[in-house]
């Protein structure tokens, strides 16, 4: 059986949050990587992985760093190998970039909680919660190959699917009480961007649409693992 989760962080300090615990939950086991500290990811992931997860950072797709384009092309592993892969925020950036698409900047940031709206297709796989929890100052343009599952404001694309068993979603459901306390300590200076909420509407918006999100996610992993 193959119970291994690929597991792609970050930062140092990072870690899958509520991702993985419901992953460790439904039995699988995690393997953690950080090739931003020297990490080398699997040339495979047919040695008994079930799938990959890359998650998020304050670093851009468009950077120059080694790693920033090693994980660009190690993208191509999981598709070539037809194997589950989730990329989230600058993951799912990374695999928009990997597959033929673009990062664009706009003048104003998403961080805090912002409206959701599932495309035809979308619905169509998954009830989305309303609101979900953004970080993120760069948007993702997926290649037209690839499947919008749902937009936020302006439409810009929030989730999508590219083949059978890949996707992208620019919004956090990962995040744990314990997280966002962390990042609005750490990155406290991000908001005074344009756009970005205060503390006291990241407590309001998880209180009402913290359930609806778990719900999603849980619901996803179905989807992408079964």
């Amino acid at each position: 059986m193959d119970n291994k989760i690929l597991i792609i962080l970050h930062q140092e300090t990072s870690t899958p949050g509520r991702v993985g615990m419901l992953l460790e939950k439904r039995g699988y086991k995690l393997i953690t990587k950080r090739p931003a500290l020297g990490d080398v990811l699997p040339d495979s992931l047919e040695d008994g992985y079930a799938g990959a997860v890359m998650f998020g950072g304050p670093m851009s797709a468009n950077d120059e760093d080694d790693f920033i384009k090693y994980e660009k092309e190690w993208i191509q592993v999981p598709l070539k190998e037809n194997k589950p892969f989730l990329g989230i925020c600058l993951g799912a950036q990374l695999l928009s970039c990997s597959i033929g698409g673009t990062i664009t900047k706009k003048d104003n940031v998403e961080i805090g909680y912002y409206p959701v709206k599932p495309t035809e297709y979308g619905k169509k796989l998954l009830n989305w919660p309303p609101f979900v929890h953004q970080w993120h100052r760069e948007w993702m343009r997926p290649p037209k190959e690839a499947k919008i599952l749902a937009v936020g404001l302006d439409e810009d694309p929030q989730a999508f699917q590219y083949g059978e068993k890949v996707f992208g979603i620019q919004f956090h459901s990962e995040l744990t009480l314990a997280m966002i306390n962390r990042w609005l300590v750490k990155a406290e200076h991000r908001l005074v961007m344009n756009g970005a909420q205060q503390r006291d509407k990241h407590f309001e918006g998880r209180l009402i649409y913290d359930k609806h999100v778990k719900t999603w996610l849980n619901d996803f992993f179905d989807l992408l693992l079964n």
